[in-house]
């Protein structure tokens, strides 16, 4: 057994490949995040901003997808974009970029990253690497990869630095399905509470929930636990990213979860562009990575919330996240659990 749990059957590493390109074959992972606003205007501006250090340089777009961002590149002057897309997608963005008369500036490579040869060094990366939890999917490997090896010295990385946040949150919905087995008997005659507690082991289960949390359900200030600055982190750091935390509730109230999200920062002459996927700022199509605690825990103001969370691949498939969260609250006694992205995703 390892320190996160149960080992679990391998993928090698061509089916991982295989599994995670195949799901950026299709249309509507590109719709959702075209039309995710927050997410497109965030790089649409950040590389505008950057104009500067783009035009008349060469720009690699990993992971390239539609090849959206290497036409903002383009658009912001650049002399080259090398748009490299592993999946069938890359098709698309061949024929997007001909369409606005790009193509003589924006050369669309269909082919794994780790797997090609530049004709030259490039003095900017892109690259929209983040997934859920920022981690899942784990591109961010592919992006230190191109700059160990292409990146000129002094280059630059949008977006450069990542942070992940959390806090504690109270779920309504999930204690309005708790309760709903103590209101059985006054409908139907039936007492059913029993099934309280098998609700309870079903719902506040080990999944990494992905969901949009309201503000009204944060029950603190934000405690950031980690930041990666991708111009040093290196792949021995991303197997185990982690960190202490401590917050303080706000108010009395129940905690169900422990929620994570995280930015992302674009650098800049004056003001830096943060792209949040913060629950205090507009929904993304990242919306929040939710951890169940196994039980409710009530808490007053001032409660404190403190312990240590860790982000690391799955041993079952590296490209996949899990998480692993040790809490205190008030004072209780320490507890500790292990989360996973539920199968659905893993299905896709």
């Amino acid at each position: 057994m390892s320190q996160h749990g149960i080992k679990k059957r391998k993928l090698d590493r061509s089916t991982e490949d295989h599994m995670y390109f195949d799901s950026y074959s299709d249309v509507t992972i590109h719709e959702e995040m075209i039309a995710d606003a927050v997410r497109t205007n965030a790089y649409r501006t950040g590389i505008f901003q950057n104009t500067k250090s783009i035009e008349g340089k060469v720009v690699l777009d990993v992971g390239a997808g539609t090849g959206v961002l290497s036409l903002f590149c383009a658009q912001a002057g650049a002399r080259k974009v090398y748009a490299v897309e592993a999946s069938s997608i890359a098709d698309q963005a061949v024929r997007i970029v001909k369409l606005n008369q790009m193509e003589d500036r924006i050369e669309v490579i269909k082919a794994r990253l780790e797997a090609i040869d530049l004709p030259e060094q490039v003095d900017v990366i892109v690259s929209e690497w983040m997934g859920y939890a920022l981690l899942h999917e784990s591109m961010l490997n592919s992006v230190i990869f191109a700059r160990d090896k292409w990146l000129k010295p002094g280059g630059l990385i949008l977006p450069h630095k990542a942070d992940l946040f959390i806090a504690p949150i109270n779920d309504l919905v999930v204690e309005g399905r708790l309760n709903f087995w103590s209101t059985v008997e006054g409908q139907y005659g039936v007492d059913m509470s029993c099934m309280t507690d098998f609700a309870r082991k079903c719902i506040m289960n080990n999944d990494i929930t992905v969901s949009p949390v309201t503000v009204e359900d944060v029950l603190s200030h934000p405690c950031k636990f980690a930041e990666l600055d991708l111009h040093t982190v290196t792949p021995e750091q991303l197997k185990d990213v982690r960190g202490v935390y401590r917050c303080e509730c706000f108010g009395s109230s129940s905690i169900h979860a422990l929620c994570v999200w995280f930015t992302v920062t674009f650098p800049a002459d004056d003001k830096a562009l943060v792209l949040s996927t913060s629950p205090f700022k507009p929904e993304t199509h990242w919306k929040q990575a939710v951890l169940y605690l196994d039980d409710p825990v009530d808490v007053m103001q001032d409660t404190q919330v403190e312990g240590e969370i860790s982000l690391y691949p799955s041993e079952k498939n590296s490209r996949h996240i899990c998480i692993h969260v040790d809490y205190a609250i008030g004072e209780q006694k320490k507890k500790s659990k292990a989360f996973s992205i539920p199968d659905q995703f893993l299905e896709v």
